[in-house]
């Protein structure tokens, strides 16, 4: 169903939060208007640091969002192209990865390259997956290590399957095309003309003292996700950020600040129908399955959120927990409010 009482809609939200023990914060406004916004939980639990509003979440995958723009960015100056095959770029590089992958393939998890973060296996999402030492992982080159040895897993264009190893390739094939560091590069084509002036990709050792601790359970184990993540992220994550931020990203990039309005309706361009998910998926940006909203998702340890864009009523809902699990009971009950 359609929802016009937002007020409403945010003191539902607001109360399976409470009950949920949520840590994190939820947001909802209109068109940059808040109508309201409320932290729970703490930032840091050992030394009593609450959540705030303006508190910059670690948001995982929701980065995925900022790479497709940047990359469709480069797309429009003529720097790459939708049909640009990856081996060029690549070289030598990431032998395994089919010549003929491209990137708008990356884009839309049709590459059929191996995985480096497999999401269909039995495993928690607590577990150590990662088979190099967290703090090499600190810039895009770096990542050849845990992307390469990986072998196709289906022909390019056939079959989609999300793929986290996709978008850190784009990361770095942007990166050498257009010869600016991956991290500079989104600064520049999106966190600073979208005026997100609180995002960045922050190293996970030197978080400052406005950013979440992600922690791996919602309950008095407060072990923290440092040893789980790399220590910086890349094209597939790794961004923190404030909901305030993500309303500007959403407006920014609907309003054609960030790309012109061709280029955005190619991102959020339905491609496929995700069943298990209810959800549609563009190029980089999740849709309804029914309905006008865009969405962006994250979740992995330490870290679960959602932020969805109504580009009819241009109301943004942001939901952003710092636990690995902490998000879905609130995401669940707007999902359920939607249907």
């Amino acid at each position: 169903m359609a929802i016009t009482d937002f007020p409403a809609l945010f003191a539902t939200l607001d109360d399976v939060a409470r009950s949920s023990d949520f840590g994190g914060v939820v947001s909802i406004d209109v068109d940059g208007d808040l109508v309201g916004a409320r932290a729970y939980g703490f930032a840091d639990r050992a030394y009593g640091v609450v959540n705030t509003v303006d508190t910059r979440f670690g948001v995982a995958s929701i980065a995925k969002g900022f790479t497709a723009v940047a990359v469709r960015a480069l797309i429009r100056d003529g720097v790459l192209a939708a049909d640009t095959t990856v081996r060029g770029i690549l070289r030598d590089d990431l032998p395994l990865i089919d010549d003929a992958v491209t990137v708008e393939q990356l884009l839309a998890h049709t590459s059929g390259i191996g995985d480096y973060l497999e999401e269909s296996g039995d495993g928690e999402i607590t577990d150590y997956v990662l088979d190099v030492p967290t703090h090499r992982l600190d810039t895009t080159e770096a990542f050849l290590a845990v992307l390469d040895g990986r072998p196709q897993v289906s022909s390019p264009g056939t079959t989609f399957a999300y793929n986290n190893s996709g978008y850190v390739v784009l990361a770095l094939i942007a990166e050498r095309a257009s010869g600016v560091p991956f991290h500079d590069l989104v600064a520049e084509r999106v966190f600073a003309p979208a005026g997100m002036t609180r995002t960045g990709y922050l190293r996970m050792d030197t978080l400052p003292g406005d950013a979440a601790r992600g922690y791996l359970f919602d309950d008095e184990d407060d072990r923290t996700n440092v040893l789980h993540l790399p220590v910086r992220g890349s094209g597939d994550g790794g961004v923190y950020t404030t909901a305030a931020d993500l309303s500007r990203f959403w407006r920014a990039l609907t309003d054609g600040t960030l790309l012109p309005t061709d280029a955005v309706h190619d991102l959020v361009r339905p491609r496929e129908t995700v069943d298990d998910e209810d959800l549609r998926y563009g190029a980089g940006f999740w849709l309804d399955l029914d309905g006008p909203g865009i969405l962006l998702e994250g979740y992995d340890a330490g870290v679960s959120g959602r932020s969805r864009f109504d580009p009819e009523t241009r109301v943004t809902v942001s939901i952003l927990a710092n636990t690995s699990e902490g998000a879905w009971p609130v995401i669940g009950r707007y999902a359920e409010l939607l249907d």
